[in-house]
């Protein structure tokens, strides 16, 4: 399959579930709990105030947070469908004149303006849908002003508890999906997405490579659980928020930021 065809499909699975994508999300412990880290990473770097480009924005859950917040944001997504309840999501909580919401693909933000945003935000993986990561990388620093910062959720390609529990079922295939070099398709509710893992490692290179340097690591979900182990989290809520008190404190250890399900990473334009 060529890279636009690769794109298409991947449109159209978030297309499916994006009317009912921030109320499962809300519904998600492990996948909240991950957000507001990133989040808060970005508040920790970027003053309010900032305009923000938010990649991959979904149906606009943490650019509604962050507009609260004071920051200014153009919010943006390849899928029509997550676009259209990103808009509805900032008319409702009348953010109309901080968040403006368009429908454009991370390889589409060349139509932006160059050194326009103090930051550029992107939350649960939208970089590992990208084709070309050195092109997506280059068109982000070119988006950002000198000094400008970087912060990224990315999916990785070492997580334990996903290993662990599918070789626990006799699933070999899917306990070593992540380690495939390529993109390889991911089910969603019916449908595919093409997703490339990364070793933060590997990540990191490649935006040195963009023009940018590296602030700060850690991993996400590396002693809690991925979000897609969610009625296991609902089950031991206590246990759940001690793993997750551990991550917060080991995560940004040399050898605990090399796995778990997500990587945070924070990177300045230099």
């Amino acid at each position: 399959m060529n890279a636009d065809a690769l794109l298409l499909e991947t449109q159209r699975a978030f297309d499916g579930v994006a009317a009912g994508y921030d109320r499962s999300n809300a519904g998600n412990r492990l996948l909240c709990a991950m957000r507001q880290r990133a989040r808060s990473t970005l508040v920790r770097f970027v003053s309010p105030g900032a305009r923000i480009l938010d990649l991959g924005c979904g149906p606009g859950t943490d650019a509604v947070e962050l507009a609260k917040r004071g920051y200014r944001l153009t919010a943006v997504d390849w899928s029509p469908a997550m676009v259209h309840e990103a808009q509805q999501f900032v008319d409702a909580n009348g953010l109309s004149e901080r968040v403006t919401v368009r429908r454009l693909g991370i390889h589409e933000i060349g139509c932006l303006e160059p050194g326009g945003f103090d930051a550029v935000y992107s939350n649960f993986g939208p970089l590992n849908c990208a084709v070309d990561l050195g092109e997506a990388l280059a068109l982000i620093a070119a988006r950002l002003r000198r000094d400008g910062v970087f912060i990224a959720s990315v999916i990785g390609r070492v997580c334990p508890w996903e290993v662990g529990f599918y070789l626990l079922r006799g699933d070999w295939r899917r306990a070593t999906v992540r380690f495939s070099r390529g993109l390889v398709p991911v089910p969603l509710a019916g449908r595919i997405v093409w997703t490339r893992y990364y070793a933060p490692g590997s990540f990191t290179r490649a935006c040195v490579s963009a023009g940018l340097t590296p602030l700060w690591l850690r991993s996400l979900g590396l002693f809690a659980p991925p979000p897609y182990l969610q009625a296991f989290a609902d089950r031991h809520p206590r246990a759940i928020g001690a793993l997750e008190r551990i991550d917060d404190r080991l995560g940004a250890l040399p050898m605990c930021r090399q796995l778990g399900d997500h990587f945070l990473i924070a990177l300045r334009k230099s």
